[in-house]
């Protein structure tokens, strides 16, 4: 179950408050379908409060610090996660729906995050460029200002760490906006952060919908770049708002991503990555690697294993430590429960799923993982992101073919190679458009010292690593004359 839930969860100038509208929103648990609580419906009142929070604090006691400072506060917020490691990954597996495990897995990539950041702040260097005679010229990379983070659902915690981490090691305030679907670990990490001595103004948060709250944050003059994780069709909406001042942004917009499975591929190794790639938070993940591309010659052979594979997956109460726990919400059940059913009508193949139990609670949102294949690579299957527990296995004549299909959709996030030939390795692995590769495994442990991000309809920019805090400060040229 979910922690008491009040609706004071707008964080601004160090403080918790209702929304200014005194509105709310419930919450609702992804394992039963049942109301337990609410949050506060922040609206653009309560934004504007927030970004003159961060202003604030930008211009004053956190503006203030030196690098190394910010990184021993970044240091010790971490450290606060850490202690309180178990409560909080029992809030994000009660709010999001996923397994136990899964949450408890997200806890650690988060208190990394901090852990990488927090040893950054220091090295963010700038250059000196030879010049005219008698002049010196620096190039500082200094931070931005203000910063807002629209983030999803489906990993509230790390998704808060990836975003915030980088930004606040720069030296930016923040104004974060959680889903509205699952703001319960992110208004516990700002207790944590102002407990931890940040100081008021540096981290804000703001609860409410997309509509309104993320609207606001994303058209708000104060704000001077915008991180959005998300669907394609809001990114496009935020980017549209942010453009009215001016506002930089880093988008991150899903993927429909394709393991590429060639006949010489180490299946033992491939098929337990290839399910986890696609089962993990309910397949509910931007990265899934929800297209499985397997050479002509071994299709039947790799598809009879991942068919294996998935009948023996286990769906249930997020506590039971399942593979798969609940979706998120009824929208995004009714959703997935969409796309196999016209698959079904279709008359596209279901090479396996699992099996619902039948002790689960009748309101929750629970869908069987489901194996497809073959799928023809123009049906929504292949090209949409699913979004879910869904598989679709297609096969492909020879090396080029494999490309092709990898690279033949809209979306250009992550990709997975599994061939024991080095060659080929490099020669596919170079020819995708595609943010990040992964030969012979898929997703490396989180891969928070790894650049991410997309090509294509997948966004651009990039978190994680070094390359997230470029993108949240700028270069500022200092030219003196000395002579």
């Amino acid at each position: 179950m979910i922690a008491s839930i009040v609706a004071s969860t707008i964080f601004a100038d160090g403080e918790f408050q209702p929304a200014a509208s005194g509105e709310t929103l419930p919450v609702v648990e992804p394992a039963t379908g049942r109301t337990v609580g609410a949050i506060s419906a922040g609206g653009a009142q309560d934004v504007d409060r927030a970004v003159r929070s961060a202003t604030a604090a930008f211009e004053g006691a956190w503006g203030r610090l030196g690098a190394a400072d910010r990184g021993r506060l970044l240091a010790r917020f971490g450290d606060s996660i850490a202690q309180h490691a178990e409560r909080l990954a029992q809030i994000e597996s009660a709010d999001t729906g996923k397994p136990i495990s899964q949450a408890r897995a997200d806890l650690v990539a988060t208190v990394r995050y901090f852990e990488f950041y927090a040893g950054g702040a220091d090295k963010l260097h700038g250059d000196t460029i030879p010049y005219l005679p008698g002049y010196a010229v620096q190039v500082l990379r200094v931070p931005v200002g203000v910063t807002g983070h629209i983030i999803p659902w489906n990993y509230p915690m790390q998704m808060f760490a990836r975003s915030l981490g980088p930004s606040l090691a720069v030296g930016n305030a923040t104004v974060i906006k959680p889903s509205e679907d699952a703001s319960q670990s992110v208004v516990e990490l700002a207790k944590l952060a102002a407990e931890s001595g940040i100081p008021a103004g540096a981290i804000n948060v703001v609860t409410g919908l997309g509509e309104t709250a993320g609207d606001a944050l994303a058209r708000h003059p104060g704000v001077d770049v915008i991180d959005f994780i998300g669907s394609p069709e809001a990114g496009t909406l935020v980017q549209a708002a942010a453009a009215q001042h001016h506002a930089r942004c880093i988008l991150e917009l899903g993927g429909k991503s394709a393991q590429i499975v060639f006949a010489d591929a180490d299946l033992d190794a491939a098929i337990p990555a290839i399910v986890r790639a696609i089962v993990q938070n309910g397949g509910q993940t931007c990265s899934a690697g929800s297209r499985v591309l397997i050479e002509a010659a071994a299709f039947d052979r790799v598809t009879e294993r991942l068919g294996d594979a998935f009948t023996k997956l286990r769906v249930g109460l997020p506590s039971s430590d399942p593979d798969v726990g609940p979706l998120i919400n009824g929208a995004q059940f009714a959703r997935v429960r969409g796309y196999i059913d016209r698959g079904k009508r279709d008359a596209v193949s279901v090479v396996a799923h699992s099996t619902l139990p039948g002790d689960l609670p009748g309101g929750g949102f629970y869908v069987e993982p489901t194996l497809f294949g073959p799928v023809h690579e123009r049906h929504e299957l292949a090209c949409n992101e699913v979004f879910g527990p869904v598989l679709s296995a297609l096969p492909f004549a020879d090396e080029s073919d494999a490309i092709r299909l990898a690279n033949a959709t809209e979306y250009g996030l992550v990709a997975g190679l599994w061939t024991e030939n080095g060659s080929r390795q490099t020669r596919v692995s170079r020819a995708m458009r595609v943010g990040q590769v992964f030969i012979n495994c898929y997703g490396a442990g989180g891969g928070i010292e790894l650049p991410f991000g997309g090509f294509k309809r997948s966004g651009h920019g990039r978190g994680k690593g070094f390359a997230a805090m470029h993108e949240f400060s700028t270069l500022q040229t200092i030219t003196q004359k000395y002579t």
